[in-house]
């Protein structure tokens, strides 16, 4: 029989190219967005695909779905801290609401249910790098708790299905993640600083870009959460790339990469924003087998690309 995988946010980054890999392994997708932060672009090369079909849907609504499913994935959210930001309330929904009507379907469909979770549950992290079972360091009532919360509250959620209702869960915790399909003006720093540069604007780089990240390529990380969903892992996984490096290395290497003319402008520092963020992928290493395997020089440059015809495309259009 023909398996189903319904994807919540399937036209954003992330859920898009997860759509693309469940296809190719031979599944029949539905996703269901309703374009809040998504995007029909994303998704446009599936039109003809007859395994594949878009439902416009918010849901933080109750979700009615006809027929049988085999996999519910909830990767509805805004990410960027430009979205939360501005769609606080959504956000903290589409966490509750969204997650609670997601499991409510995997359980009517005895679906597998998958989250896409964040390591900003980790919050301003006190431990480095990152291990699953560290609780976080998150201000519930700044402004980036929307975002923060919604997420740590959609685990607890998830968990309690696990546990009182015996569904079958996975939780993904999801660290920075780049490629093909991100915005323009997405607002966090890759996108952010590609765009820039290729304009040759100043780079906005808050405080003094001593702030570490990772970066992961999402090919890497589609693999990776395909391998957690077809696991027998019920608690939460890092995924992500646990290379490090500053802020300021990275605006630095977009601007020589793009042989952009651009210079740094360092911004006042946000607040609550995260001094370290390294995933710890021992877990996904010893018992999925999995771990990057894109060098960023590489990954960047396809994003590059892709900024660069897009940028095109906006300036023509």
């Amino acid at each position: 029989m023909e398996k189903i995988v319904v994807i919540t946010g399937g036209a954003g980054f992330i859920g898009s190219h997860l759509c693309d890999a469940l296809i190719r392994e031979g599944f029949r997708v539905s996703a269901i967005d309703n374009l809040l932060t998504g995007s029909l672009k994303n998704i446009a090369h599936l039109k003809s695909e007859p395994r594949f079909s878009l439902i416009r849907h918010n849901v933080s609504q109750y979700i009615d779905y006809p027929g049988p499913v085999h996999y519910v994935l909830h990767f509805a959210s805004p990410a960027s801290p430009v979205d939360y930001l501005n769609l606080p309330i959504p956000t903290l929904k589409v966490g509750a609401l969204g997650t609670h009507n997601a499991l409510g379907l995997a359980k009517s469909k005895n679906a597998v249910f998958a989250l896409a979770s964040t390591s900003e549950v980790y919050g301003d992290p006190l431990v480095h790098p990152q291990k699953e079972d560290y609780w976080g360091n998150v201000n519930p009532i700044g402004p980036r708790g929307v975002y923060d919360e919604a997420k740590r509250f959609a685990e607890a959620l998830t968990m309690a299905y696990f546990h009182h209702h015996k569904l079958d869960v996975k939780i993904v915790r999801i660290f920075n993640t780049y490629g093909p399909r991100m915005r323009l003006r997405d607002g966090r720093a890759i996108p952010e600083f590609i765009s820039s540069a290729l304009k040759n604007e100043p780079i906005p780089v808050f405080g003094d870009g001593t702030q570490t990240r990772s970066f992961c390529y999402v090919e890497d990380l589609i693999q990776g959460i395909v391998k957690v969903i077809f696991s027998s892992l019920n608690e939460p996984v890092n995924l992500g790339n646990p290379h490090e490096m500053t802020i300021l290395e990275l605006a630095e290497r977009i601007i020589q990469m793009t042989q952009s003319k651009s210079k740094v402008q360092f911004q006042p520092l946000p607040k609550d924003d995260p001094k370290v963020r390294r995933p710890d992928i021992a877990k996904a290493r010893t018992q999925l087998g999995w771990e990057p395997k894109v060098r960023l020089e590489d990954g960047l440059r396809k994003t590059i690309e892709y900024f660069r015809e897009n940028l095109a495309e906006c300036l023509t259009s």
